[in-house]
């Protein structure tokens, strides 16, 4: 990915933050029919280098291709992504004294590279599902409480859930290279950058406005 260096981010944990705040991710490789690419909601774990360390975990259903096309240790790109608008340069100050500048797009990027690993355990798929119900569950709970809880596996009948299990697949991708591209104007001054930010919130993207700013509630 082309990184200009004002848009480079060189923390780590600022592109973790993105992967838990946007976890629906595309899973990019390359098989013998050529390069593919399926949308999949993934869960991050970040361990100890002894314990295995940065990973995503996620499934698929068996019937989809991928499933098959997959193998231990092939090599896979994850790309996330926040909210992204189109910049006007009627939202620049600067323009108006100028009239140089065109339009742009701003946008929040991280790509995880990796190699997969591809599980049929039912312990493994088991921790899947219950991890990302639960971070999905308790999120939406947080913002609309239902009398009877968060939903979780549990709430299956067990055969019902065997039985279900036996029509995915789990994935694993060590975390080996982050890249995180955060294209917020940063290139611009302050006065053109801020400006711009108030008029993306309005548009309808207030995350990436409230990024543009610089506000810690970004992710």
């Amino acid at each position: 990915m082309y990184i200009p260096p004002d848009f480079q981010v060189q923390d780590p944990e600022q592109a973790l933050a993105l992967i838990r705040a946007y976890p629906l991710g595309m899973l990019v490789h390359v098989h013998t029919g050529g390069l593919d690419a399926n949308h999949i909601p993934w869960e991050l774990e970040t361990l100890a280098p002894e314990d295995g360390g940065t990973r995503l975990i996620g499934h698929v259903a068996r019937a989809n291709p991928l499933a098959q096309q997959l193998c231990d240790g092939d090599a896979v790109l994850v790309v996330f992504r926040a909210e992204h608008a189109y910049i006007s340069p009627n939202w620049y100050p600067s323009k108006h004294d100028t009239h140089l500048l065109v339009p742009t797009w701003n946008y929040r990027v991280v790509h995880v590279h990796g190699h997969v690993r591809v599980h049929t355990d039912q312990r493994f798929l088991l921790r899947v599902l219950g991890k990302l119900s639960r971070t999905q569950e308790h999120r939406i709970h947080e913002q609309m409480p239902d009398p009877a809880g968060p939903w979780g596996p549990k709430h299956m009948p067990h055969d019902a859930l065997m039985e279900r299990l036996q029509h995915i697949v789990g994935l694993e991708i060590a975390v080996e290279r982050l890249e995180a591209k955060f294209k917020l104007s940063q290139n611009r001054s302050d006065a053109d950058r801020l400006a711009a930010a108030q008029k993306v919130s309005a548009a309808g993207a207030p995350e990436l406005g409230s990024a543009m700013t610089g506000s810690p509630a970004q992710t």
